[in-house]
């Protein structure tokens, strides 16, 4: 009867025991439920490389990278403040400005928000560290005049105005030669050679006696005007005529002189040589200003005019630069070469410039208008079919734009510029565009959906 009873009694025990952590199970069970948060809700998957394009499931770039989740609660975060893109024209025109602005009517351009704007056809994204990596630099549009160089080569060569040949205008000898080597540097008046000439010493004695029967001066009639005449015909100086009528002494020679200073370029005299009238015995040439005579071709002929400068470089002072003046151009064309003959003159005081010698003469012509917008020639991308600069846009945004090209040439020496069509004041284009190799995919979407490719 009492084990009975124990039996029972503890029976009792266990199933209240049971009871209890059935309980206590459950409420703890329910307790660890309701403190764990909710599961975030993932929108979408977007590139690790700031890339566009996004994924509704996780997957990987094409360097292994996963992309990154984005998170509903993200997206619905608190707005930020509105940025501004760019301003369009109030009229609907194609230009738009990066900074306020009024068109011609004196409205104001439209702002245009980041969080509004459509998204541009072929938006391309970079990350800062990426572009940083890359070297990604970008200019502005500036309006410029444009100028080419036109190149040609010549020889330099005397200026036909300055050069001099000696005659004597009657028979003689040479009596005592002074100047008496070719090359020879000559000042103007400076004695050449001593001339004898039985003619001149007759004359001399007909005027000199002429004018002691006439003591008055009057020396106009008979055998001293006759006198006269013929000393004055035959260059003999005029102080050497007035001391014949002071009273001077007949002189057995006269002496022949350098017109103009320069150089003797040919002499055809020797001491005691025997010349006739009008015979050529000395070629002296001034050099103090030298010709150079260049052959352009027919396509730049219409660039050049008469009075334009030139910048002129020799093999012999290659560190050194002359400057010339256009002064001719030649009326008749090479239809060998079919090229022009140009005549520029330069300066040559210091003797430098040889007659002979070969030079580069290098010519800045102005290309188009001076209000033309132009671009480095790095930044445009010529695919054969169409020609693309790429906008930058601001924050790794660019956009690709079809331009045409209207000119070439240099704004500064050494810098190729091009003057395009389709784009505006201001704007920047990118001019070291090589990251578009790595982001080929996107660039062919670009180009694609700018020319339906």
């Amino acid at each position: 009867m009492k084990i009975s009873s124990v039996l029972l009694l503890l029976a009792g025990v266990l199933a209240g025991g049971a009871t209890s952590y059935g309980w206590f199970a459950h409420q703890s069970a329910s307790t660890t439920t309701e403190s764990q948060p909710a599961e975030r809700k993932i929108l979408y998957y977007r590139n690790p490389m700031g890339q566009p394009d996004t994924s509704p499931v996780p997957k990987k770039d094409s360097m292994g990278m996963d992309y990154i989740p984005v998170y509903a609660d993200e997206v619905n975060a608190q707005p930020k403040e509105r940025k501004i893109l760019y301003y369009r024209n109030p009229m609907g025109q194609p230009d738009t400005s990066p900074v306020p602005k009024k068109d011609s009517m004196g409205m104001d351009y439209i702002p245009v928000y980041a969080d509004d704007a459509p998204a541009e056809k072929g938006l391309v994204k970079i990350d800062a560290v990426r572009r940083q990596n890359l070297g990604v630099t970008s200019v502005a549009v500036q309006t410029a005049q444009l100028a080419r160089q036109i190149k040609a080569v010549g020889m330099f060569a005397v200026d036909e105005r300055r050069q001099y040949t000696v005659t004597s205008k009657l028979d003689g000898w040479v009596e005592k030669l002074y100047v008496n080597a070719t090359g020879q540097m000559v000042k103007a008046g400076q004695p050449l050679f001593e001339l004898y000439s039985p003619e001149l010493i007759v004359a001399q004695q007909e005027y000199r006696i002429a004018r002691q029967f006439k003591p008055n001066g009057s020396a106009d009639a008979g055998l001293g005007s006759a006198a006269l005449t013929r000393l004055r015909y035959w260059d003999i100086p005029e102080g050497a005529i007035r001391r014949l009528a002071e009273g001077g002494d007949v002189k057995r020679t006269l002496p022949l002189t350098a017109p103009t200073n320069g150089i003797v370029l040919s002499k055809n005299i020797t001491q005691g040589m025997r010349f006739g009238a009008g015979e050529a015995l000395y070629q002296i040439v001034d050099l103090s200003r030298i010709w150079l005579l260049v052959e352009v071709f027919e396509q730049d002929l219409a660039a050049v005019k008469v009075e334009q400068d030139v910048q002129v470089k020799v093999n012999a002072y290659p560190a050194e630069t002359f400057t010339g003046k256009i002064t001719f151009v030649y009326p008749t064309m090479n239809a060998e070469t079919r090229t022009v003959q140009v005549r520029i003159e330069l300066d040559n005081q210091q003797g430098k410039l040889k007659p002979g010698m070969y030079a580069e003469a290098r010519l800045q012509v102005p290309v188009g208008s001076d209000k033309q917008l132009v671009i480095p020639e790095s930044a445009l991308i010529d695919s054969g079919q169409r020609q693309v600069v790429l906008i930058d846009k601001g924050e790794g945004q660019y956009v690709p734009r079809n331009v045409q090209v209207l000119a070439r040439g240099e704004v500064r020496q050494g810098e190729r510029q091009i003057a395009v069509a389709g784009v505006s004041a201001g704007e920047k284009v990118v001019t070291q565009a090589n990251f578009l190799i790595d982001s080929e995919s996107n660039l062919q979407a670009a180009f694609s959906s700018m020319g339906g490719q």
